[in-house]
């Protein structure tokens, strides 16, 4: 089971992460929250996988995270702690 990689993403990811985030109007807040579980290290299922937040869901496959939803979108995969 893989880690969550916080450095070195592929730039295409981190530029859809951004957009993602703009336009889900994503609280500064809750990128605080995601920045504090990252730095717990989590560890991820290798496939699909989900964390939900009070107002936003990030979305993630393997050691990357892939997306982030609002908290009204449905994700796919497995709901990690």
């Amino acid at each position: 089971m893989p880690e969550v990689r916080r450095h070195a993403l592929p730039r295409a990811v981190f530029r859809h992460l951004l957009d993602r985030v703009e336009e889900r109007a994503i609280p500064a807040e809750q990128l605080g929250l995601l920045a504090d579980w990252l730095d717990t290290n989590p560890i991820v299922p290798s496939g699909r996988w989900f964390k939900r937040f009070p107002a936003m869901t990030v979305c993630g496959e393997g050691g990357l995270v892939k997306t982030v939803l609002s908290k009204e979108q449905s994700p796919f995969g497995e709901e990690v702690a």
